[in-house]
This record gives C-alpha cells, sequence and structure tokens, in this order.
C-alpha cells in the first residue's frame, strides 16, 4: 500500500519521508500500550488458568478476578474487531441443524459465564446430501472466520464434570465456523440421534427381530408359554421339560441374546462415527487455547489499530487541502472496493482520534489535515482510551 495510489491521489517523494515517519511514530506508541496491556491482562488470567503449572502464593481465583479479566478481553477483542455474539444468536444456533448432520447437546448449566465473539462474518453455501446421497439441496448459512470463546466454570457439587474445574476460566480460538455450530465448540457437548438416525438403526431392528422371532424364538416361546400356563393353573396338562427342551430354550435366548447384542453394537458404532467426525472437525478448526488465545488477540489487535491509523494517515497526506470526516471515509472504503474488492466499515472516527492525539492530524471547522508529526505526550498517555 506505501507505494500505490489511493484513491486516484498520489503522495508526492516529498511528502512520504512524513508518512514513513508517522507510520514509526504510530507503531511505536501502540507497541508500548500494547506491551503494558499484554502484561495486565497476563496477571489477570494467571490465577484463572486451567494449564497453569506454576505455583502461586494466592491460589483463590475471585469473582472480580474473572471479571476483570471479561473486561479486559472484551475491550481488546473491540479493538480487534470482534463482534459480539449475543445470547440470542447462540440460542438460535442451537435450534438450528448442523451443517455436519450431528445433533449436539449443551447443557449450559455448566458454566456460570459465556461470551462469544466472532471477527470475519459472512455468508456463504454449501451443497448438503441427505439419504446416503440420494437427494443433496444447497443451503446459505452465516459463517465465522474467528470466533474467541470464553468461558467460566460453574460449582455444580457431584453433578459437576470432574473436567471444567470451578471457577477456572477456559479460552478458546476457532475458525471457519458456521453459525449452526457454535454448540460444537463447547467442551461438555454431547452426541446424540437425530429422528432420522433412529429410524435408520430402530426400522431394520424391527424387521431383522420379526425374522428372529419368527425362525429362532417360535419353539422356545410355545414350551415357555405353555410351562407359564401350566405353572399359572391355565391348563392342567402337564408339560415336560426334558434335556431337548432346555436346549431349545437356551437356544432362543442365545439367538434373542446375539440380535440385542447386535443392536447395540450398531447403536454405538453410529454414535462413534458421529463423535470421530466431531473430533475431526474440531480439529482443523481449533486454532489456540487459553492464554495463547490471549496473546494472539492482543497481536491482533495491535495489527488492526496499527493498519487503522497508518491508511487514514496517508489519505490525510494525499489531501494536502484537507478533507472532511465523511469523505475521508468514503475515500477509504471506495479504495478497499476497488483495490482489494473487499467492502468494510472503516472506523475513522477512532482512527481519526488516534492520529490526533498522537500529533498526527488536526482539526479545524469540520476539515482535517495531517499535522506535522509534533507528538503529544498526554495524548500517548490517554491512547487506549479510544
Amino acid at each position: 500500500m506505501r507505494d500505490s495510489p489511493i484513491g486516484g491521489f498520489q503522495i508526492p517523494p516529498s511528502v512520504s519521508a512524513r508518512f514513513e515517519a508517522g507510520v514509526a511514530r504510530i507503531t511505536e506508541a501502540l507497541s508500548a500500550e500494547f506491551h503494558a496491556e499484554r502484561q495486565a491482562i497476563k496477571d489477570a488470567y494467571a490465577p484463572l488458568d486451567p494449564d497453569a503449572d506454576t505455583r502461586r502464593i494466592s491460589t483463590e481465583a475471585t469473582t472480580d478476578t474473572s471479571s476483570e479479566l471479561g473486561e479486559r478481553l472484551v475491550h481488546i477483542l473491540d479493538r480487534g474487531n470482534y463482534e459480539r455474539i449475543t445470547e440470542k444468536d447462540l440460542k438460535r444456533a442451537f435450534r438450528s441443524a448442523s451443517l455436519f448432520q450431528i445433533r449436539l447437546r449443551v447443557d449450559m448449566r455448566d458454566f456460570e459465564e459465556v461470551l462469544l465473539f466472532a471477527r470475519g462474518i459472512s455468508q456463504k453455501e454449501e451443497t448438503v446430501s441427505h439419504l446416503a446421497g440420494l437427494w443433496k439441496r444447497t443451503i446459505r448459512f452465516i459463517n465465522y472466520d474467528r470466533v474467541v470463546l470464553f468461558l467460566r466454570f460453574a460449582d455444580r457439587g457431584e453433578k459437576g464434570d470432574p473436567d471444567l474445574p470451578p471457577g477456572r476460566v477456559m479460552i478458546k480460538l476457532f475458525q471457519n465456523v458456521p453459525n449452526a455450530d457454535l454448540e460444537m465448540l463447547f467442551p461438555n457437548t454431547r452426541v446424540a440421534m437425530r429422528w432420522s438416525d433412529r429410524l435408520l438403526i430402530g426400522v431394520p431392528a424391527i424387521v431383522s427381530g420379526a425374522a428372529v422371532a419368527f425362525t429362532k424364538l417360535g419353539a422356545p416361546l410355545v414350551l415357555l408359554g405353555a410351562l407359564l400356563g401350566f405353572w399359572l393353573g391355565l391348563h392342567t396338562d402337564p408339560v415336560s421339560l426334558d434335556r431337548q427342551g432346555l436346549l431349545v430354550i437356551g437356544a432362543g435366548l442365545g439367538a434373542l441374546g446375539a440380535y440385542l447384542w447386535k443392536q447395540i453394537s450398531n447403536y454405538r458404532h453410529r454414535k462413534a462415527r458421529f463423535r470421530q467426525a466431531l473430533t475431526r472437525n474440531l480439529y482443523f478448526k481449533l486454532l489456540d487455547n487459553n492464554a495463547g488465545v490471549l496473546l494472539r488477540v492482543l497481536d491482533d489487535a495491535e495489527d488492526s489499530e496499527c493498519k487503522e491509523a497508518w491508511v487514514a494517515y496517508r489519505f490525510l497526506l494525499a489531501n494536502p487541502d484537507g478533507v472532511t470526516e465523511q469523505q475521508l471515509d468514503q475515500q477509504i472504503e471506495r479504495w478497499f472496493v476497488t483495490q482489494l474488492g473487499a467492502e468494510i466499515d472503516f472506523e475513522i472516527d477512532d482512527a481519526l482520534r488516534k492520529l490526533a492525539r498522537l500529533g498526527l492530524a488536526r482539526e479545524e471547522q469540520q476539515v482535517w489535515w495531517a499535522a506535522d508529526n509534533k507528538v503529544s505526550e498526554q495524548g500517548v498517555e490517554n491512547l487506549a482510551a479510544d
């Protein structure tokens, strides 16, 4: 971008030095700010980290500590251009059919606090097969390029999951997640059978069960029925139970046991296939865990803030006669469409405030100019307020 024309404006070589100096100043200021932010959020997460392998003098993790961590994470994700997935959106996703044709269940009582954030929201299409590939249909869905999941585990006593320690906080980062598959991201997700899967198992089981009953259980059932009728006094004819009769009953019970074992095995095998599909899907979607997520989103937020300020500053330099905030916003968004084919909502007000605090932009009567590279120390100290 440094060498390309912007919106029909070419920065003269005499101004390039100002741009390079401004980029260096922006990078230096934001790097110092995010270094302090990085240390603060690491300290807030340390007593809550389920993966911690160090001993601490104070091991008690309070609600205030978790709230502080949540507030800091929300602030960082906002600066990294993440958007909150509301509880209403999450419930809608739980009611939607999974693209992987797996029914999932999540017990939300295991969590005291749930936060979901997404970035890169887009509409996509995918062809889904039904009835063993005999019927296919194309569906449209919302896809998230990045999803951050923040969970604080609840204390459920003996009913709690031992893998979800109360009070601890789990943070995960995923990529390419359809909105209908958000429930698969939770650590307590359980695979359940859909009605179509139950029919695929139940109908053949009934047919084969009827065949077993007529071919293998006919004689044993007649013999057992006669014995039961004699014992209950329904008839007076004695029934002899000799060795051959016992063999008939034993063979029938063996056939019944083999049939039941086969049906149970089919059910377990199908659920195992679903779990394997779920595990494989999560393997390729998971990007990072816990403290690693914090460091990654901090880097993303720092990059986003720097690039936002760089773009705004260069466009200001390309308008030496001054430009209004709305005109500057339109020029930048038009450049992204023509040069990159991307439609974005550029946060021009946030970018201009940062430049003004760094002494790189000034405003007079709602017209903005690129200012001399004179840094306001007070502005640098308060840069995080933006």
